[in-house]
Formats: structure tokens, C-alpha cells, sequence
């Protein structure tokens, strides 16, 4: 589910091309196995949706509506500027620049939430989430990559002193993968955490089910982090936030889609969605049709980097068989 006017640049593109959003440069694909949208703003995804996506229709054959919103696994009652469809969610009203866009999969790099974790931010002042999700980013190479395309994507600038990110944005008819790499090119270790932070598209947040979490120990960050075990699997009923201490692959089931959140390089599974407390820039219809479920490093399993070495974090989304 993404903003009307993000969804009428996609209708007017045919095949891939830059554009300016909410006073960003993004890069939009529109093609026979989908489509994609990325801000160069923190190489952020906003939006995917592959031509097999049921009730999506075809996205390269004129037909963006997809027929009927009700029948869209993501767009119930969608709000009147919102476009139902997609497996990603983005904010009807986000924020101007320098601030960040909601939605999508933004990169929170290199720490993951406060600054309390960066080896930088010795006097706390660190930006929520690190510099990378903010920051303006190059799209160095764009590759077909099995019936799909494949984006590489590095920072303009210097975002910290001894690591280099770059980020892999893979997307064809059947998935969307993401990967956040870093590299160590400085002289003494360095621990990082970050995440993934995917907003994924949801009939309505309090009626999901995430599949793969169950006896897992997780901190719940809305009780001070106290340490609790998941009895069964995890239904969603209102707010929540919470670091799951797990590398299983889990099913998102909102109850007309099952998607695959398989994870790569990360033992934390972040599961959010702030229920009625909703962020300023989520209006309250919108905020109900979207929920976190994060690849992430944390307090749980940061990284240590030596000289030389790389991390990858990474994410893939996939359908799983229909209800």
C-alpha cells in the first residue's frame, strides 16, 4: 500500500526511469515481472510488487488498480490516498527533507534504535536509527538479475570514519531481497548493529499471525526489556515491540496473504507496530495497515568488525501458499 501519488508516477512509467517524490529522487521499474520503487534518500525500497502477486494483476499490462481494492490482500479499505497493492507500506504524509520517509524498508545503520550502541556517539548524540537511513546515496549499477533487476547503491558521502556500506536491492516475479554490507576499512574493531526495518503491507495489523516465533526468548522493549519466552505462535492484537532472540525463517498471515520473511546474517527478529500510539506521520486509517517484521542485529547479536572483514545483513520476501 503506497501514497495515490507515488502510485501515479509508477502508472506513467514504462519500463525504468528517475523521478522526483516528496522532494526525492527515486528510481521506478515497471515491467513485466513487477514493479520497484527506491529513494536515493538512505536507498531506501518503497515499494515491490511482482506480476504473479495474487489480485495484483499486471502491472506492465495497464492494469494498476488490479480490479476491486477489496479483493487486494494489502488494500482493505485502503484510505482515499492510498493505493491499494504491494507487499510494502508507506506513509500517506511523509515527512520534508532532511527528515526521514516512513515505510518501505529503510537501513538503520550503523546502530540499531538510540545511539547507546555506536562506538561514534560517545556523548549520545547520535541520530535514532544511525546516519545511513537519512543519508543521500549513488546507484552505482543497475543489472537484469534472473528475469528481475539488481541495484547496487553506496552512500555520497563518508558516514562513519572506519566502515563502508553499500546496499543489494534484488527483485524478479517471485521475491525481493535486500542486503546491507559493510565493510571494515579502518585499523581497529568496530561493533555495529543495524537492521532492515521493513513495513510490510497488511489487511489490517491486528488481525496477523506470525508463524516461527513460537518458544523463542525475546526482549519487549515496551516493559523495559524484560526477557520473555513466545507461548505459541504470535498473534497480533495491539501494540507491540519487541527483539525476538531467533534466526527462523517466519510467516506473516494477515488472513488473505502468507508472506516468507526469510533472514541472512542476523539472530534478532524485531517485531513492531505502536497500536493507537501512531508516529506524527501516520494518519490513523493508514496506521493499521502495515507491521514490522525487522532483520536485525541488536544487543542481542551485535557484530564485531575487524580490519578487512564484511557483514551481511540481509532479508527476502516471498509468498507461501494462500489461505
Amino acid at each position: 500500500m503506497i501514497p495515490a501519488s507515488l502510485r501515479a508516477l509508477l502508472d506513467a512509467t514504462d519500463g525504468q526511469r528517475r523521478a522526483d517524490w516528496a522532494g526525492r529522487e527515486i528510481w521506478l521499474a515497471r515491467e513485466p515481472w513487477g514493479e520497484l520503487a527506491v529513494s536515493l534518500q538512505g536507498a531506501q525500497v518503497l515499494h515491490y510488487r511482482p506480476a504473479g502477486d495474487p489480485a495484483a494483476g499486471d502491472p506492465a499490462a495497464g492494469d494498476p488498480a488490479a480490479g476491486d481494492p477489496a479483493d487486494d490482500p494489502a488494500g482493505h479499505d485502503a484510505p482515499s490516498d492510498m493505493s491499494p497493492g504491494g507487499w510494502l507500506w508507506v506513509t500517506p504524509t511523509p515527512q520534508t527533507l532532511p527528515g526521514a520517509i516512513r515505510g518501505g524498508i529503510p537501513l538503520c545503520w550503523p546502530w540499531f534504535a538510540d545511539e547507546r550502541t555506536a562506538d561514534e556517539s560517545p556523548d549520545r548524540s547520535g541520530p535514532m536509527h544511525g546516519p545511513a537511513r537519512k543519508a543521500d546515496w549513488r546507484l552505482d549499477a543497475v543489472d537484469e538479475h534472473e528475469e528481475g533487476v539488481e541495484l547496487h547503491l553506496s552512500p555520497l558521502e563518508r558516514l562513519h570514519s572506519q566502515l563502508a556500506p553499500r546496499a543489494v536491492i534484488q527483485a524478479n516475479a517471485n521475491r525481493l531481497h535486500v542486503e546491507l554490507i559493510t565493510e571494515h576499512v579502518g585499523e581497529t574493531p568496530v561493533k555495529i548493529t543495524g537492521a532492515l526495518h521493513s513495513y510490510l503491507a497488511v489487511a489490517d495489523a491486528r488481525a496477523c499471525r506470525i508463524e516461527g516465533l513460537a518458544g523463542a526468548r525475546y526482549l519487549d522493549k515496551l516493559a523495559d526489556f524484560a526477557e520473555r519466552e513466545q507461548q505459541g505462535e504470535l498473534g497480533i492484537r495491539h501494540g507491540l515491540d519487541r527483539i525476538y532472540h531467533s534466526n527462523a525463517e517466519l510467516v506473516l498471515d494477515d488472513g488473505r496473504r502468507r508472506l516468507r520473511v526469510a533472514r541472512q546474517g542476523s539472530d534478532s527478529a524485531v517485531v513492531w507496530h505502536p497500536g493507537d500510539e501512531l508516529p506524527a506521520d501516520t494518519p490513523t486509517e493508514a496506521g493499521r495497515h502495515f507491521l514490522c517484521i525487522e532483520s536485525a542485529n541488536t544487543r542481542l547479536d551485535p557484530v564485531w568488525l575487524v580490519p578487512g572483514a564484511q557483514h551481511l545483513l540481509g532479508t527476502t520476501l516471498s509468498l507461501t501458499s494462500t489461505p
